[in-house]
């Protein structure tokens, strides 16, 4: 309805790992890392701390994390794949002048749980100058929209944005949809 045009598809998935029991300290918790891919970044792959710090590698890292996963002879491994835990989010990919519009079903191991809305103002890479254009186009898209930017960026309103700072989002949105699945549902 706004005149935008197709421009492909788009997948962004994620696999978690877990840190095995036995190889954590008594005293430290298990430790989880989301291993995330980006079809607009394909040859990349974003690792990603439940403490937020991401490391972005090619994707040998994942090799890394399958011999990280594999036990040898005698010993344990360090990170076991979480069963259950894969999300992905894909869609159809548009464009409508200078903005790129992601429009994609959110899927946890294979079961649909919602629709995610991505926005891309692509001349501007500084959030506090395109947030009210970007804005602006998700109330026309959805009627409404946040009144300020996403909680994973609200540390860096005025540095550059980077795919990195995409990925922290993902995370964010694919916990809350990972929390919907396991809270429990309301009492009548």
């Amino acid at each position: 309805m706004m005149g935008a045009s197709k421009a492909g598809n788009f997948l962004v998935d994620c696999e978690t790992y877990q840190s095995n029991p036995q190889n954590v300290m008594q005293t430290a918790q298990q430790c989880l890392v989301h291993i995330f891919h980006n079809s607009e970044h394909p040859a990349s792959c974003f690792a990603v701390t439940e403490s937020g710090q991401i490391l972005v590698s090619d994707l040998l890292f994942e090799d890394l994390m399958s011999k990280l996963t594999m036990a040898k002879a005698g010993r344990e491994s360090f990170y076991s794949q979480r069963k259950g835990f894969k999300i992905e989010s894909r869609g159809q990919r548009y464009e409508i002048k200078d903005f790129i519009i992601k429009i994609g079903s959110v899927s946890l191991a294979s079961n649909f749980r919602g629709i995610l809305v991505e926005v891309e103002y692509c001349p501007c890479v500084i959030l506090n100058d395109c947030w009210n254009l970007m804005k602006e186009l998700l109330q026309s898209l959805v009627g409404n929209s946040a009144d300020a930017p996403p909680s994973a960026l609200k540390h860096k309103p005025d540095t550059i944005y980077t795919p990195s700072d995409t990925i922290l989002q993902y995370v964010e949105h694919f916990n809350n949809f990972r929390k919907a699945v396991s809270a429990p549902p309301p009492s009548r």
